[in-house]
């Protein structure tokens, strides 16, 4: 299907480490989506952020500008396109 992004990840069960997203362009917004069963955490250092990051959660940010990161989570599945 046409999409404005150059590729999608699908990330499951694994934490993700604090990094930016050096393919992407520092005027666009990349988009995180979360499913699955889990109760994490999405982080932004330089913002000092941490929010909640419950299944349905759809982030937009601009990762090439900004550190973000999902630490462990105690339990239950996550699946996430990025």
């Amino acid at each position: 299907w046409p999409s404005i992004y150059l590729g999608i990840d699908v990330i499951v069960n694994q934490e993700t480490p604090p990094h930016q997203d050096q393919a992407s362009a520092p005027s666009l917004l990349d988009l995180v989506v979360s499913l699955g069963t889990h109760d994490a955490q999405f982080h932004i250092s330089e913002l000092g952020a941490v929010f909640h990051y419950q299944p349905g959660t759809m982030v937009f940010l601009a990762g090439k500008l900004l550190t973000y990161s999902v630490p462990k989570w105690e339990k239950g599945e996550r699946i996430a396109f990025a």
